[in-house]
């Protein structure tokens, strides 16, 4: 299933995305099971996606992708966890630096990730200068737990999403944790796909591009550390919940790590697409 969030006049929603043609629609979440599992981390905690399967077979499709205003799709994430230098690549920081011997890790804020076809709010005078973008695979946990085994990794996966873990690098300068949570900085979606749609993880592909050009290119086979590493060791430390989620690391081709760098600009218009997900796309907003 693909599972979506959206904004309504009465506040956040969801539903199931149905269809594969251009214009798919939704059959939106009502009723008794919206009233027992109100978000997507809801269903997750309830242990309820095969409920909501049965739920929403045959109903009818009552709402479209273009009508709705995206949010990210666990957007009432307890934990929103961040893995950095997880692939070959020239630090958009430090510069040329040695693989990192263990995993490197930093949180999102609430306000900082916005939903697919939002704009991303350019920052301040200043730090608007290294204003960067990175695509990365999103882990959506299902199943919480602590000191998860590695062979246990994908049983405690429900599904998967995209995120741009935007950045600010002069800020990165003074802590991981200001350079990668400025207001509206990054975005997640448009949706999570349920991990029964996915054969094979380690073969998902990404292709980010900027303006029409594509300016990252990898798959997860070419991770540092693999996603049973990754989900062992954050759970090592933290008391992994139901519908926190996981950000698995940038390759090369962000703008801080490309020679010349690059960095956003206003009007420029990002797509991450990783295969098996779909595309998450924003455009950088005018300075307010």
């Amino acid at each position: 299933m693909k599972l979506v969030s959206y904004w309504t006049e009465d506040g956040a929603a969801y539903g199931v995305v149905v269809g594969e043609d251009d214009e798919p629609a939704i059959i939106p979440v009502e009723g008794a099971f919206a009233e027992h599992h109100a978000t997507i981390r809801a269903v997750l905690e309830h242990d309820a996606l095969a409920d909501l399967k049965r739920w929403s077979s045959g109903r009818a499709l009552s709402l479209r992708l273009s009508e709705i205003r995206y949010l990210p799709p666990v957007h009432d994430a307890e934990k929103v966890i961040c893995i950095g230098v997880n692939y070959p690549k020239r630090h958009p920081v430090e510069g040329e630096i040695p693989p990192p011997e263990h995993i490197t890790m930093f949180g999102k804020f609430t306000g900082s990730l916005v939903g697919h076809l939002e704009t991303l709010d350019y920052p301040p005078e200043g730090p608007r200068d290294t204003f960067d973008y990175e695509g990365e695979l999103v882990l959506v946990i299902g199943k919480g737990g602590r000191r998860i085994a590695k062979e246990k990794a994908f049983d405690h996966i429900a599904g998967y999403t995209i995120m741009n873990d935007g950045s600010v690098r002069g800020w990165q300068k003074h802590s991981v944790a200001a350079g990668k949570n400025f207001h509206r900085s990054g975005s997640c979606g448009p949706w999570m796909v349920t991990a029964d749609e996915i054969a094979d993880p380690s073969a998902m592909k990404l292709s980010t591009r900027l303006n029409g050009e594509e300016v990252q290119s990898t798959t997860v086979s070419e991770m540092i550390f693999d996603i049973p590493t990754m989900v062992n060791y954050v759970s090592t430390l933290i008391h992994l919940k139901s519908g926190d989620i996981i950000s698995t690391g940038s390759p090369a081709g962000s703008g801080g790590s490309r020679v010349p760098q690059r960095f956003l600009v206003p009007g420029d218009e990002l797509a991450i697409e990783w295969s098996g997900i779909g595309v998450l796309k924003n455009r950088v907003a005018e300075p307010g």
